[in-house]
């Protein structure tokens, strides 16, 4: 199955997140109350709700998106090209930029979503988010009533378990023993709320989850036993945002 997948009808990608407010002490007390609430069984005894704070980004729910990387293939005249842009800034225009690229060029049948743990994580944080910010959900990211076979899909995660559903690797150890170069070269997700926080610096998480992006395009074509892309053959669009 996964080798007659047309690799030009797959969109990669990858998103950054961070905590909604930058201090814990931000948070009304309600927030407050929720995120202890939320966090309860999570937190180690002696770690308190304002500590645990730091990791907030990984829920949508006191989370948001500040970058969303995407990737896809392009054949013309026997040379092949991957093509990776960028969206960031504020949440909502980047939800709807994507939006707008997905229905434009990845909204038929045989299209697909590939991303890294992308089944548990950002496939439903981006639904998640676009409803908090009252944005339709693209068709390829809604699944109600879809059988499993119908899910548009690829997670290079579950294809690396093989039905082991306990085992789990990172992107960065999947890449390393698959021989690919390193996405994580700079910073890595711990310190993307300090980078955006602090250093402000977008164009830093920018190409950190664009390296992402082409880290996935590239284990999946190691999973297809097919040459990994080369520098040359690799197209930075541009920022979205």
């Amino acid at each position: 199955m996964l080798f007659k997948i047309r690799l030009d009808d797959i969109l990669f990608l990858d998103i950054e997140t961070v905590p909604q407010n930058q201090h814990y002490g931000q948070l009304s007390q309600e927030e407050q109350f929720l995120w202890e609430d939320k966090t309860r069984y999570l937190r180690k005894d002696d770690v308190s709700p304002e500590d645990f704070y730091e990791r907030a980004g990984i829920w949508a729910e006191f989370g948001k998106i500040v970058c969303l990387s995407v990737g896809y293939f392009s054949f013309r005249h026997q040379q092949r090209t991957f093509r990776v842009t960028s969206f960031t800034g504020e949440e909502k225009e980047l939800l709807k930029k994507f939006s707008l690229l997905v229905n434009e060029h990845f909204s038929h049948p045989q299209h697909l979503f590939c991303a890294h743990n992308g089944k548990e994580f950002d496939f439903p944080y981006l639904s998640r988010r676009m409803i908090i910010n009252g944005l339709p959900i693209p068709p390829k990211l809604q699944l109600f009533g879809k059988k499993p076979w119908e899910i548009p899909h690829l997670d290079t995660l579950e294809l690396w378990k093989f039905g082991d559903y306990k085992h789990y690797t990172s992107l960065k150890l999947l890449a390393h023993i698959l021989g690919i170069p390193s996405p994580k070269d700079d910073i890595d997700g711990s310190e993307v709320a300090r980078v955006f926080y602090e250093e402000k610096d977008l164009d830093r998480i920018a190409t950190y989850c664009e390296k992402d992006t082409i880290a996935v395009a590239q284990i999946l074509l190691r999973f297809r036993n097919e040459p990994l892309l080369q520098d040359h053959e690799i197209l930075m669009v541009g920022n979205g945002g």
